[in-house]
């Protein structure tokens, strides 16, 4: 069964500076992997045009969708849609839904149009908007050489409200797979005695992906969070895959109490 492969390009130096912590990423990474995409690669650069458009030429030859995160803004170092054009060789236009879109949220506020503000509603052109329910950025999806880039706003309550709009558009893409995920706490074996009773228990099924998470000291107090991702045809036949590899795991280890 084919899974589509997907890049995340988060944008912006207040990433690679440390000053805010990268959970655009990571919810991205989730939805699209329950969803039965692939996630490849997650990148961080900086609001540079040369850099975001040569990551995005890179994506757009290796996956099927890629889903960018922050420069959708007024300023001038918001410059991820004028990337996204020269990338795709599209020149960046004035979309009227898109300014309707922006149109529509300074009105509420009694707040006029300015040159920023319409700023905001330039898209590649061939981009269709995306509704912004908390904010003001609409954001973008353009298909280009078999991919399709998604850009969103870095605000997080932004691109969480938009994330499943933007993937609906195109869930044609996702096959007809149910993901599940269940864990299980471990506490006072060490991580690595835990590795091989984890190995034997993973065979039960072998296309899960078997994973622990350390989350207390190696020694001292060790406390292990163990996660199995499964996926089927249907979402109870996921989930049984997924507790086979768990239940197995709970009977190795009472062997060795």
């Amino acid at each position: 069964m084919y899974r589509p492969r997907a890049w995340i390009i988060t944008i912006g130096y207040e990433l690679l500076i440390g000053r805010i912590v990268n959970t655009n990423a990571a919810h991205i990474a989730r939805e699209l992997t329950l969803r039965g995409a692939i996630v490849d690669r997650i990148i961080v650069v900086g609001d540079s045009i040369d850099d975001i458009v040569y990551e995005l030429r890179r994506g757009i030859q290796r996956s099927d969708i890629i889903v960018t995160t922050g420069g959708l803004g007024p300023t001038d170092d918001d410059k991820t849609l004028e990337a996204v054009a020269a990338a795709t060789n599209n020149p960046l236009v004035l979309n009227n839904d898109a300014l309707r879109m922006v149109n529509e949220f300074y009105s509420r506020k009694n707040l006029p149009l300015t040159k920023e503000r319409i700023k905001m509603a330039y898209l590649p052109a061939g981009a269709t908007p995306i509704p912004n329910p908390v904010g003001a950025a609409p954001g973008s999806l353009l298909f280009s050489d078999g991919t399709y880039i998604i850009s969103l706003p870095g605000v997080p309550r932004e691109m969480e409200a938009m994330l499943p709009l933007a993937l609906e558009k195109i869930r044609a893409i996702f096959p007809e797979i149910c993901i599940r995920e269940l864990g299980k706490e471990i506490k006072g074996i060490p991580e690595s005695s835990l590795a091989p009773i984890l190995r034997k228990a993973a065979k039960k099924c072998p296309d899960c992906y078997v994973k622990s998470h350390p989350k207390g000291h190696e020694l001292e107090k060790p406390v292990i969070e163990v996660k199995v991702l499964a996926s089927a045809k249907r979402c109870e036949d996921a989930e049984k895959k997924a507790k086979l590899v768990l239940d197995e795991l709970e009977a190795l280890l009472r062997e060795i109490e």
